[in-house]
């Protein structure tokens, strides 16, 4: 009898741990969009126009800040495990490039070793004051009020 009590907590602990580790499985998600490379290697530089670059390839996902002249096409993909902070897993963009005249000027691509962090937010406010020390602030008014200010 024992013997058949031992398998049957060997196998509901292996069963546990199935259930365990299946509910711990990656959340992919895929966001953004990326024209079809055919579509990309298409394009020619210096004949093309935003136009028909707007007609073969569609609506970019941003533009340039100054202008209209860059055209960004961007597709990432992002992966949650468990309780873990998200992680973009992969990143594609597609920089086009206009002149003066409204033609292609240049098509790059750029992946996610391509990518430079840049913290904009260090959540320090730096101030342009000295920094006084506890005692400092203390004992810095004492002698600086008069009895006029208190009437």
């Amino acid at each position: 009898m024992s013997g058949n009590k031992f398998q049957k907590a060997v196998l509901a602990a292996a069963f546990g741990g199935v259930l365990i580790a299946s509910g711990c499985s990656p959340i992919v998600n895929t966001h953004g969009y990326l024209p079809v490379s055919a579509e990309v290697d298409a394009l020619a530089v210096g004949s093309d126009t935003k136009a028909s670059v707007l007609e073969r390839l569609g609506e970019p996902t941003s533009k340039g800040v100054q202008g209209d002249n860059s055209w960004y096409y961007v597709s990432y993909t992002v992966s949650t495990f468990a309780f873990f902070a998200p992680k973009i897993t992969d990143r594609q963009i597609l920089a086009i490039s206009f002149n003066g005249a409204g033609r292609v000027a240049a098509v790059d691509t750029y992946g996610l070793e391509n990518g430079v962090v840049v913290n904009l937010n260090t959540g320090e406010t730096v101030t342009g004051g000295r920094s006084l020390s506890f005692w400092q602030q203390m004992l810095g008014n004492v002698g600086n009020f008069s009895a006029e200010s208190f009437l």
